[in-house]
């Protein structure tokens, strides 16, 4: 990780190093918090955008509100506290991560009142995947681990404690060699990747696992827009990773992975093996609106300058 100067800590910018927990605070034990991931981009006119921050801010409080967590801060405070800490760092490009967690206090399941801190971190990051990835694609294995039922831990909220169900399956795929997992529900059906949301293409139809059983994705919400408004048939359906095996060309979608083509699952080469026409077609689109070069979609960046 590429550190940066201040992190944004209940309200005070504080140097980096300085921004501590103690060794008993609640979250570190039980994951008791809640998360998002944003980029900021450089746009072509000089300026810098974070891409829909008000909809991650929201997520976030609607992950601590799932949770039932007191989060002493509004969606738009949260906005305004993520582009004051980009600025701080003097950061034109980059990844921003809120947490909001049970802090120091009793250490019992119960949370009880312990307090509910919050912080932001800012940092440069490139391809989530690897930089040949949004070329050339990457290869997936469908993992021995299953996404967790809908019942089984609240699947809309995007919580720490949820990842060790994606930790385990990124782990597994790459002890094998892979480079990411696809994770089926408790059903059987195709449901997420361990970090990302799913897209297949058959006959020039996009496809994607419905918003009831994954953690609704904004990057997800944002191609399914692309996709339709560039004249693209979109489906929220449910599909088996036999229909993935036999895709035109499949993708993952999500903050920090962008768009990033299938080239291969379970050793079944995906379509022609890399980034196909319609993976291209939407990687271009959503780069053209992150840098500012659409402005149909200019209400999806925030802008700012450093």
């Amino acid at each position: 990780m590429q550190t940066t100067q201040f992190i944004w800590f209940d309200g005070k910018m504080l140097p980096w190093d300085h921004a501590r927990v103690h060794v008993l605070t609640h979250a570190l034990h039980y994951g008791s918090a809640v998360f998002e991931g944003m980029r900021a981009y450089s746009c072509t006119d000089g300026t810098s955008a974070v891409f829909r921050l008000a909809d991650h801010c929201k997520r976030l409080v609607n992950s601590a509100k799932i949770l039932r967590f007191e989060l002493p801060y509004s969606a738009e405070h949260l906005a305004v506290a993520c582009v004051e800490t980009l600025q701080a760092n003097k950061l034109t490009e980059g990844y921003v991560r809120p947490l909001s967690f049970v802090g120091y206090g009793e250490l019992g399941i119960y949370p009880g009142d312990n307090p509910v801190q919050t912080i932001i971190a800012v940092w440069p990051w490139g391809a989530y995947l690897g930089a040949e990835a949004l070329e050339k694609g990457i290869r997936v294995k469908t993992s021995s681990f299953a996404r967790m039922h809908v019942n089984t831990l609240m699947t809309k909220a995007k919580s720490s404690g949820n990842y060790i169900n994606s930790i385990l399956a990124k782990v597994e795929a790459k002890g094998e060699g892979y480079d990411e997992a696809v994770m089926l529900d408790t059903a059987g059906f195709v449901s997420e990747a361990s970090g990302e949301n799913i897209f297949i293409v058959r006959d020039g139809i996009l496809k994607t696992t419905p918003w009831t059983s994954i953690l609704g994705g904004i990057t997800r919400d944002s191609i399914i827009k692309l996709a339709r408004d560039v004249g693209y048939l979109v489906e929220e359906q449910q599909f088996t990773r036999d229909e993935f095996y036999i895709a035109d060309e499949a993708f993952l979608t999500g903050t920090a992975a962008e768009l990033t083509p299938i080239r291969e699952l379970d050793h079944r080469v995906i379509g022609a093996g890399g980034a196909g026409p319609v993976t291209r077609r939407l990687q271009k689109e959503f780069f053209k609106v992150v840098r500012g070069e659409n402005v149909e979609y200019a209400d999806w960046l925030h802008r700012y300058n450093v």
